[in-house]
């Protein structure tokens, strides 16, 4: 998830990088960002270029000096603005006042489809160009972006293969996503295959998972299977925040106080609420399933970053260089300004990053993964994660390579659902650090259930732990990991933690009259935060009020149960 100069509000910031340029930048190759060589350090299997579709037409008029519309007096005016207050300000008077109404308009400045249908050959063009079957994957994809009244329900788009449509349907055809959902079943009557994942669900103002459409008409299963048959996933968490939970709703979970992003209520009327997290959705789309028999939230995790400076996947804490050109570009606005009308510098971070296992490195094969929910995310390391479960699994795996064939044959993976069980479930869990990362804390599989009177409930198990804790009788090992970070010289240390844990587990309060989910969280020794290691870089004091360590972390998809006759 990020965006090249396609996007306007990347190229407003500076941003020239076109859709091959980031593809190269993902296969390791250095690019300029800010006037600044940059290189991602370890190249990426797989990418995704998701430039908005709103204004994409527009932006091929602007860079290109044959394209119609390419004199019009605004997109004059668009490439000779250089103050960031200017542009700041153009920005919401072409942008952000028109796409965040309920029925957003192509502007004055739009030169016909024919432009957009250009701008999005571009797009395929490279993601051909850039394919390589078995190193690097590309997939073509592109941003719907939905912001009613300033909510964010953006969706971006993936295809499994380069049968695709003469252009992407943007907030501006379509302005709801049910049209969304109806435009892709269209595409996949003529052939197509079409995914679509809902961006970060923090900002959304509680219409993420919603108890009525976006016609004020309560839920319905129509409405829950449209939705599960194409959004499979959701974004876990992007430069904007984490949304799997908030400090605030989840007291209870000692490891919810991570980049909650707080600032976001600052701006456009957003508001910090439970029913913006993931967590919460994915318990309450089995509560929606019971009643009406449907799951509309029934999403796997996947990573990304909104990154705006052309950058896949530029994930890494420690050269941190912010994602959003000038508003975020200097260690002075990210520690004490920030993206205009979005979020304060200091409530940033660098994203995180999506992973699949899949048979191969090929289109179909990672869309396919992708599809069955087969996927996991982490906060930026490149750490792996597995989970299995399924009542013919053993108590534990003897080692990984029995939990891999084991897992596959005898139970299910993540994504997965569980139906018609002939006992309790067991379920096996592993987790290997980044080779060039930290250590790992713990491994935990978070529960969540639906009462038989459709109340949510949710507990948290402690699975696997390092350095010889023990996991007490209510499921919790109570003891800290520890913390070897040196603030001043943002330094730690790998003395303690683990570079791989495993395990198996079953639930003691399993009810098989329940509907019930489960999903791991993998925790990382607590390292330095970007803020630390910019403070450090730069010789400057660090925002106050930011955490100076992190805890680095995953999520895999979860497992579901599905108790008999539902």
């Amino acid at each position: 998830h990020m965006h090249t100069a396609f996007s306007l509000d990347a190229y407003i910031g500076g941003n020239r990088i076109m859709p091959s340029d980031s593809y190269r930048f993902a296969k390791g190759e250095d690019v300029v960002v800010n006037g600044v060589v940059h290189n991602i350090g370890r190249p990426l299997d797989w990418a995704a270029v998701t430039d908005h579709a709103e204004y994409l037409g527009e932006m091929y008029s602007t860079m290109y000096e044959d394209a119609p519309g390419h004199n019009h007096e605004l997109l004059v005016q668009l490439r000779g603005l250089t103050e960031l207050e200017e542009k700041q300000k153009w920005f919401v008077k072409y942008v952000v006042e028109n796409n965040r109404g309920k029925t957003p308009q192509h502007p004055g400045f739009f030169a016909g489809p024919e432009t957009l249908k250009s701008a999005w050959k571009i797009t395929i063009e490279a993601a051909k160009e850039h394919y390589e079957p078995g190193v690097f994957t590309t997939l073509p994809a592109f941003e719907w972006s939905g912001a009613p009244g300033g909510a964010n329900l953006h969706r971006n788009v993936l295809f499994r293969d380069t049968n695709l449509p003469e252009a992407p349907v943007s907030y501006i055809d379509v302005n709801r996503e049910d049209g969304l959902w109806k435009w892709m079943a269209d595409l996949e009557r003529k052939g197509m295959k079409p995914l679509a994942i809902p961006h970060n669900s923090n900002a959304s103002k509680g219409l993420m998972f919603p108890a009525k459409d976006a016609g004020g008409d309560p839920i319905d299963r129509e409405y829950a299977e449209l939705r599960s048959r194409y959004e499979r996933l959701i974004e876990m968490m992007q430069v904007k925040g984490n949304s799997e939970v908030h400090r605030k709703f989840w007291a209870a979970d000692e490891f919810a106080d991570f980049e909650n992003a707080d600032s976001l209520a600052k701006f456009s009327g957003r508001e910090i609420k439970k029913e913006n997290f993931v967590r919460h959705g994915i318990i309450q789309g089995m509560a929606d399933e019971q009643r009406i028999g449907a799951n509309p939230f029934k999403l796997g995790f996947i990573g990304g970053t909104d990154n705006h400076n052309g950058l896949m996947s530029d994930v890494g804490e420690q050269d941190f260089i912010g994602a959003h050109g000038p508003e975020d570009g200097s260690v002075q606005r990210r520690f004490t300004a920030g993206v205009a009308n979005w979020i304060d510098g200091k409530d940033l971070n660098p994203g995180s990053i999506a992973a699949v296992w899949a048979p191969e490195n090929t289109r179909e094969a990672i869309w396919d993964a992708l599809h069955r929910r087969e996927t996991f995310v982490t906060s930026g390391p490149r750490m792996k994660a597995r989970f299995f479960g399924g009542d013919k699994l053993p108590e534990a795996p003897k080692d990984a390579k029995e939990l891999v064939q084991v897992g596959y044959s005898r139970g299910h993976s993540m994504g997965s659902t569980l139906e018609n069980l002939e006992g309790p479930p067991n379920f096996f869990v592993h987790a290997m650090k980044d080779p060039a990362g930290a250590n790992l804390d713990r491994v935990q599989i978070i529960k969540g259930w639906v009462t038989k009177e459709g109340e949510i409930k949710e507990r948290i198990y402690d699975v696997a732990v390092s350095g010889g804790r023990e996991i007490g009788d209510d499921g919790r090992c109570q003891t800290p990991v520890g913390n070897t970070v040196d603030v001043k010289k943002a330094r730690y240390q790998n003395t303690i933690g683990a570079p791989e844990l495993m395990g198996g587990w079953s639930d003691p309060d399993f009810d098989a009259d329940l509907f019930t989910l489960y999903y791991v969280r993998v925790l990382e020794i607590p390292t330095p935060r970007w803020t630390t290691y910019n403070a450090v870089e730069f010789g400057v004091a660090p925002p106050k009020d930011a955490p100076a360590v992190i805890q680095e972390r995953a999520w895999t998809s979860p497992i579901w149960y599905t108790p008999p006759g539902s």
